[in-house]
């Protein structure tokens, strides 16, 4: 059985643990909220960039009840509040940085004065306060999630594949407007207005068909995928390796995580080396929210605790793209997984491939999971019921092993 190593796709990371998935929050670091201040009052707003997912909430009192409440005082510049009731719309950033304590700047980078922080929490405590508390669980989730990645592997049961729906919407019609009976009198006004809703109208065609287009190459590529994934996977190699390199690709991984996959000559067999991220990238810290400071505060994690998250997480890795293997090629048998890291090596100073694990699995020991049980399931239990090779200790401490020989 002769298994090469030469196909490899890099999986970009879902989540980061420091932005919420659902848009709703602050970022730790650099990249954070927007805090828009007007006439009408402050607007908080949040984002992922890249995906046009977004949310706002209003946060501080109108200017006109700032006005009755508070009263400027003399300053060499103007302050927040006379910049907001002169009408000025301004842009702010809160960032909290890796102490849990919240910045407040200006677009440009400038940090706000700290006569302007405190009328700014003064108006929009509460509110910046739901804000931090919702990031505050949504990192810690993210931290357990990290642990639990099994969770979302799919029983070898339910294959097939269902198309998905195009969802761009049709570009709408132009609107006919039509001419003031005194203007239509205007043999000239009425020929340009006529020139104009041709214009607009064809426009409208021209987008309209492009839009047909896109739809049609669309539903061709959903279908032609439901056939290789339904068909194609029973006989073909090429569509054995597409459908799997696209069901991986898919996954919401929450580290960047580069996976080598190639058939064995026979199909029935299938290698995969797993390149791990390294123990340092897991979170080293969890948060809690004070009950009247605005800030987030870190709470360390035990050396031990980040190694029994590390451990789950390289397990689930593995467990998830067995998954992935088993429920796509149903016409694979047996899946080779090996997990690797870079280490640095004391001998020569420079970095050297570290397996923490080498595991074979065939498809009737992974029909053997209870995959509706999965809450049940510990993934490190479950793969000493395959053939393994791993030396670990109880918490988590990895030393080298040899994977198996791709013969």
């Amino acid at each position: 059985m002769a298994f090469r190593f030469q196909r490899r796709i890099s999986l970009a990371p879902g989540v980061r643990l420091n932005i919420s998935k659902r848009g709703v929050g602050l970022s730790v670091g650099p990249r954070g909220a927007s805090v828009s201040m007007g006439p009408r009052g402050a607007h908080a707003h949040a984002g992922i960039p890249g995906t046009g997912l977004a949310y706002r909430t209003k946060l501080s009192r109108s200017s006109q009840a700032s006005r009755q409440k508070q009263v400027a005082t003399p300053s060499t510049h103007a302050t927040l509040e006379e910049r907001i009731r002169q009408g000025e719309s301004l842009g702010l950033r809160l960032s909290v940085n890796q102490d849990g304590n919240v910045r407040y700047l200006l677009e440009d980078g400038s940090p706000l004065d700290d006569k302007d922080v405190r009328w700014l929490r003064r108006h929009a405590n509460d509110d910046i306060r739901a804000q931090l508390k919702t990031l505050c669980d949504e990192l810690n989730a993210d931290i357990i999630r990290l642990g639990r990645l099994h969770l979302d592997t799919p029983s070898p049961q339910s294959r097939g594949y269902a198309p998905r729906h195009f969802a761009e919407r049709p570009p709408k019609p132009p609107k006919s407007v039509s001419l003031p009976w005194w203007k239509a009198l205007w043999p000239s006004v009425r020929r340009q207005h006529d020139a104009d809703n041709a214009r607009h109208q064809a426009q409208f065609n021209d987008d309209y068909r492009a839009w047909e287009h896109r739809k049609a190459d669309f539903e061709a590529a959903e279908f032609a995928r439901q056939q290789r994934e339904e068909q194609g996977v029973l006989r073909q190699r090429d569509d054995m390796t597409l459908t799997l390199q696209e069901r991986l690709e898919e996954i919401d991984w929450p580290r960047e995580t580069v996976i080598d996959f190639d058939l064995g000559s026979d199909d029935t067999t299938i290698a995969l080396d797993i390149d791990l991220p390294s123990d340092d990238e897991m979170p080293d810290r969890e948060w809690t929210m004070p009950v009247k400071a605005l800030k987030l505060t870190p709470k360390s994690l035990s050396a031990t605790r980040q190694r029994t998250l590390y451990r789950d997480h390289v397990h689930g890795i593995a467990f998830r793209v067995l998954g992935a293997v088993f429920v796509r090629l149903p016409h694979v048998q047996e899946a080779r997984v090996s997990g690797y890291r870079q280490v640095v090596d004391p001998a020569t100073g420079g970095t050297r491939d570290q397996y923490l694990y080498s595991i074979k699995v065939t498809r009737e020991q992974w029909n053997r999971i209870h995959f509706d049980q999965l809450k049940q399931v510990d993934p490190v239990a479950a793969v000493e019921a395959f053939t393994l090779r791993r030396d670990m200790t109880k918490t988590g401490i990895f030393r080298d092993i040899e994977p198996f020989k791709l013969i």
